[in-house]
């Protein structure tokens, strides 16, 4: 790619900085800022004072029945992930546009904090094969992140980069940015970008073949989220379970024609479908498995793209305030979309409970069937009580056989070797989850709009990863 033109004016100059009071984001007529209707406020007391009555009276009939419902639920979700590792991806090759035909495209960036990746993020950037004249970018910064506006401001950016300033207000979280950055949009098509993010340079041109392709209704595409190779416990995990999601899980949903949470980067959308439904919601900590069931719920279908984005792996610090932000997202969303139209289709409501309600419950189990299960063992090897039983021994070897099935398929599509260990270890990463699941139920309660920052560190001269684009 030939070398960039460079914009040598500071940043301050550059920068669009929006007037405005210190005040709330507009919420959305139904969005996250309802923590819970007064329906289900009802509901979740009355299930409450139940159990406690179960508990105080029947302790073997409320234990007999939380065993059946957890049975099920883990049955089930092993279900999905293997018929979803037997789903084939569909192979869309649609030409790409002429050049002249390509459309405005604009890459928003909201960032907080990122100061020590800033340069790294221009120059992943600056790979986007793209033509210059039709790419706008949008850099949205934080008002008070004087760091990070001076790491810009020291950098010769490109010309088609602009940095925005996000006026103070609240809740400062990632939507709000997004919707700031959307109103200065200029793109037919807009696509999310994080700062650790090392999108193939083709990603653009792909979304925009694919939308160009299909009708209107198509108002989303994903991209895959590849995690970096990292031989650590919680970066093999995590590319695992991305790999699971992105690469098994979300193209045998587009397949089934059902809606899905997307992921917090690289969803390309058309910039007119996104304004129809009002944008993002500011108050949903994950914003980005809310829009897709209200994209789908306006009649709306997702998709999903091959090339890929490359994000580094996490350790075990930032990981996780993250996982517990995105539980907490997954409450928030799920609260709102069963009782809003998304659940009044047999299609939608199927698509949160095999997504959003199983992700939550299985994240709020796995711990404490772990050191039950744990417990039994122990308990038999010493004679204390009898065997564990076998059908829950089917079970739990049926549900690790299904993800590991699952993930071997997830890997092998992103170009990635199937390791033993990562798919054994798996059964001590779930009950991880536990903790932060247990964290983010507090925070649904005390803080539902807190926004845990996950940090980010420059790749310190690591290559990129190539351009392979993964296997059928």
């Amino acid at each position: 790619m030939a070398r960039e033109e460079r914009d040598q004016r500071p940043v301050a100059a550059r920068a669009t900085v929006a007037a405005g009071a210190d005040r709330p984001a507009p919420p959305l007529p139904d969005g996250a800022h309802r923590r819970l209707s007064p329906a289900q406020g009802l509901l979740l007391i009355g299930l409450a004072i139940a159990v406690a009555i179960l508990a105080a009276t029947r302790p073997a009939l409320l234990a007999g029945l939380l065993h059946g419902t957890f049975l099920i639920g883990f049955s089930l979700s092993a279900v999905v992930k293997l018929v979803a590792a037997c789903t084939p991806r569909a192979t869309r090759t649609p030409p790409s546009p002429d050049e002249a035909a390509l459309p405005i495209y604009t890459v928003i960036v909201p960032l907080y904090r990122e100061a020590s990746v800033a340069a790294e993020l221009v120059e992943n950037l600056s790979r986007l094969d793209y033509p210059r004249d039709r790419l706008q970018v949008l850099v949205a910064l934080e008002a008070k992140d004087h760091e990070t506006q001076a790491a810009f401001r020291a950098l010769p950016l490109p010309t088609f980069i602009q940095v925005l300033i996000v006026p103070p207000g609240s809740p400062q979280t990632k939507p709000r940015a997004c919707n700031h950055a959307l109103e200065r949009a200029r793109g037919a098509l807009v696509v999310i970008y994080d700062a650790e993010d090392a999108p193939h340079p083709g990603q653009l041109r792909e979304a925009a073949a694919r939308f160009a392709a299909e009708g209107p209704d198509l108002a989303c595409l994903q991209a895959p989220l590849r995690i970096e190779a990292d031989r650590r416990f919680i970066g093999d995990q995590f590319a695992l379970e991305y790999a699971v999601q992105f690469e098994v899980l979300q193209p045998a949903l587009a397949r089934w024609g059902l809606p899905f949470p997307l992921g917090g980067t690289s969803n390309h959308f058309r910039a007119e479908a996104l304004r129809a439904i009002g944008g993002w919601d500011p108050y949903n900590v994950t914003e980005d498995a809310d829009i897709g069931f209200r994209l789908a719920a306006a009649g709306l279908r997702l998709g999903v793209i091959a090339s890929p984005t490359h994000e580094t792996p996490p350790t075990l610090r930032p990981w996780f305030p993250q996982r517990a932000r995105w539980v907490k997202g997954h409450i928030q969303t799920l609260a709102v979309h069963l009782r809003g139209p998304a659940a009044r289709s047999p299609r939608g409501l199927a698509a949160l409970a095999l997504t959003l309600a199983l992700s939550v419950a299985s994240s709020h189990l796995h711990g404490p069937l772990f050191f039950w299960l744990l417990a039994k063992l122990v308990g038999a090897a010493l004679g204390l009580h009898a065997h564990v039983a076998g059908q829950d021994l089917v079970v739990l070897a049926f549900g690790w056989a299904c993800a590991s099935i699952a993930g071997v398929r997830g890997l092998e599509r992103a170009g990635l070797k199937p390791r033993f260990l990562p798919l054994f270890g798996a059964v001590l990463y779930w009950p991880l989850q536990s903790l932060a699941a247990g964290k983010a139920a507090v925070q649904f309660v005390v803080a539902p709009f807190h926004w845990d920052k996950t940090p980010h560190t420059p790749r310190t001269g690591r290559a990129l990863p190539g351009a392979r684009i993964g296997g059928a």
